[in-house]
């Protein structure tokens, strides 16, 4: 029969391991949720961002290469097509993320209405795809631990992987030199006369 001192120290053990299981667990099952909310909002900016591009290659109001139009609406529809592998759709958001730059800072500059929505579209999605991107490395951190990893802690739910694209936001164009204020010369007065002056 145990003392009572090694039965209380197994208690109190097993209380602690239980207790390191059931918050780790937790805190596993709220970093895959915040991962799937984390990838369904950069999904819908992604989506934004290609019919942005869309929306503006319709636009009769800019000015465009039959050729470069029909190859940004080409990209924005492939971009917008759902069931791509991971692969191909990295592939396709670097090419719609060109676009985006390219239109944004074209010369002459688009309509100012479609220049902010191109460019509030591409800030969306770097903000979005740095949320997934973060919340990817927690999860992966936190399963990649020894006991984790030996408990099966995860189960069959897959490893996430990070979403790496060029998501650099388009310049900005340089705002035009403020007018220099034309120089007044002030108008001289002339002297008082005196009567030494005086003929």
């Amino acid at each position: 029969m145990l003392p009572v001192g090694a039965f209380v120290g197994i208690v109190v053990v097993a209380i602690l391991l239980s207790s390191w299981v059931t918050f780790t667990l937790t805190r596993l099952d709220r970093l895959h949720a915040r991962v799937d909310a984390a990838q369904a909002a950069l999904d819908a900016q992604l989506v934004r961002r290609a019919a942005a591009l869309e929306r503006v290659t319709e636009t009769a109001a800019i000015e465009l290469p039959a050729g470069q139009r029909e190859r940004y609406a080409a990209l924005a529809r492939a971009a917008l097509q759902p069931g791509q592998d991971p692969g191909t759709r990295r592939g396709v958001e670097n090419a719609v993320g060109r676009a985006v730059a390219d239109l944004a800072s074209a010369a002459p500059t688009p309509e100012p209405a479609a220049v902010a929505e191109l460019r509030e579209a591409a800030a969306r999605v770097l903000i979005a795809r740095r949320f997934y991107n973060d919340a990817v490395r927690d999860t992966r951190s936190l399963r990649s631990r020894r006991l984790p990893r030996l408990l099966h802690m995860a189960g069959r739910r897959a490893m996430p992987e990070f979403f790496d694209i060029d998501d650099t936001p388009p310049p900005r164009a340089p705002r035009p030199a403020p007018a220099a204020a034309p120089t007044t010369v002030p108008a001289t007065t002339p002297a008082p006369t005196t009567e030494e002056d005086r003929p």
